[in-house]
Formats: structure tokens, C-alpha cells, sequence
């Protein structure tokens, strides 16, 4: 749609997301069984991309955890020995989440 400001009207343009369908006229409508399992298929997708974020919020607070545990008389003891073990052990769980959700993709 053009605006109705005048000569000079410039067409209403809006983007459409990439993921958006362009529905098929001459396709049958979506079962409810076709569209549950397109919904079960979406919320599988969400799913791993939320993991995948924890993953890296797991690395990035070991990364934080070991410069830490590194920064000697400047922090407390107590928090340099709990960042200590965290920069060791939050590797490994993101390594474990990582195969975890491989197995069952």
C-alpha cells in the first residue's frame, strides 16, 4: 500500500521472517495430526537452540570461574576455591549436556 501523502508516496513495504510459510493454495488443509507433529518439530528445534545457549553460558562463567580463581589477593580465598572448582567441573557438564543432546537428536 502506498501512503497518502502526496506525489511522493512510497510503498508500505514489510519484511516477512525467512522461517515464514508461504501457504499452498492448492494443498488440503493441515491435519490436526500433521500439525501437531509440525508443532512437536518446532518445539524440538526451540528446544536444542535454548541447550545450546546454556552451553555457552556455562563456558563463558568457567572462562569468568578460572580469571577468578586466578586473581589472587584481590579476591577472597573462599570465592577463589569455589571458582577454582568451577572453572573445572562447568566444562565438563557443558561437555555433557553437548553429548547428551547429540545422542538423542
Amino acid at each position: 500500500m502506498a501512503s497518502k501523502n502526496g506525489s511522493d508516496a512510497k510503498p508500505d513495504l514489510r519484511l516477512v521472517a525467512a522461517e515464514a510459510e508461504v501457504y499452498d493454495l492448492m494443498r488440503a488443509p493441515e491435519t490436526t495430526a500433521e500439525r501437531v507433529k509440525r508443532l512437536q518439530l518446532e518445539a524440538h528445534a526451540l528446544a536444542l537452540e535454548e541447550i545450546e545457549a546454556l552451553e555457552k553460558l556455562l563456558l563463558e562463567a568457567a572462562a569468568k570461574a578460572k580469571d577468578i580463581a586466578n586473581g589472587g589477593d584481590a579476591y577472597p580465598v573462599g570465592a577463589r576455591e569455589m571458582a577454582s572448582r568451577l572453572a573445572a567441573d562447568l566444562p565438563t557438564k557443558a561437555e555433557t549436556i553437548k553429548t547428551i543432546v547429540h545422542r538423542v537428536s
